[in-house]
C-alpha cells in the first residue's frame, strides 16, 4: 500500500513533518508511507497554468498523488485557518482527476487548531468523495523539536496509536478500492 503524507507546513523544523516522518518509521512493512513537505516548491495556483502549461513541479507532485492509494494530511493552524501553502496544494488538486476518489485522512500534531481542522475537513470533503473524517489521529507535540518528536513517538502508547491508525486507514483504503 502506498500512502502519501502531506505536511501543511513548509517550516524546516515542522512539528507536522516530524510527526509524518515518525509515522513513516513506525508504519507496518506493507505500508510505504512517503512524506511530501516541500509546499514551497509549488508555484501559486493559476488556472492559466493548467493543462499543457502545468509546471514540472506540479506535474511531479500530481504524479505522486496519482501513484498513491491514500493520502494523510497533517497541518498547523495559521491564524485559525489552513496555511496558504497547503491551500495552494489543494487548489492544484481540485480541478484534476487524481484526487476525486482518493481516500484521505487527517492527523494533527497539536492539542489546539480546531478551527483550522473544521475548515480543512470541509475542503477535503469537497475535493474527494472519499474523505474519511471518522479516522483521525491527534498527538499533542506542539513546542517539541523533531528530535524530541522522534523520541516521543517511540513511547509505546503513541507507537500503538500510530500503528492502529495506519492499519485502520489501510483497511479503509482496501475497502474503498474493493467497491470502486
Amino acid at each position: 500500500m502506498k500512502i502519501l503524507a502531506i505536511s501543511g507546513s513548509s517550516r524546516e523544523a515542522s512539528t507536522n513533518t516530524a510527526l509524518l516522518k515518525g509515522m513513516r518509521e513506525l508504519a507496518p512493512k506493507d505500508i510505504d508511507l512517503r512524506v511530501f513537505s516541500r509546499l514551497d516548491t509549488l508555484p501559486i495556483f493559476s488556472p492559466d497554468l493548467e493543462g499543457d502549461a502545468t509546471p514540472a513541479a506540479v506535474r511531479k507532485f500530481m504524479g505522486e498523488v496519482a501513484d498513491c492509494d491514500g493520502i494523510i494530511v497533517s497541518s498547523p493552524e495559521y491564524v485559525r485557518s489552513i496555511p496558504g501553502g497547503l491551500k495552494n496544494v489543494i487548489d492544484w488538486m481540485v480541478s484534476r482527476f487524481e484526487i476525486i476518489d482518493k481516500p484521505i485522512v487527517l492527523v494533527h500534531a497539536s492539542h489546539r487548531g480546531d478551527d483550522m481542522l473544521v475548515s480543512l475537513r470541509l475542503v477535503l470533503s469537497t475535493v474527494s468523495q472519499n474523505f474519511l473524517e471518522h479516522l483521525f489521529l491527534r498527538i499533542p507535540l506542539i513546542g517539541k523539536s523533531p528530535d524530541e518528536i522522534e523520541e516521543l513517538l517511540r513511547i509505546p502508547d503513541f507507537e500503538s496509536q500510530i500503528t492502529s491508525f495506519l492499519l485502520k486507514f489501510s483497511e479503509a483504503v482496501h475497502q474503498s478500492t474493493k467497491f470502486a
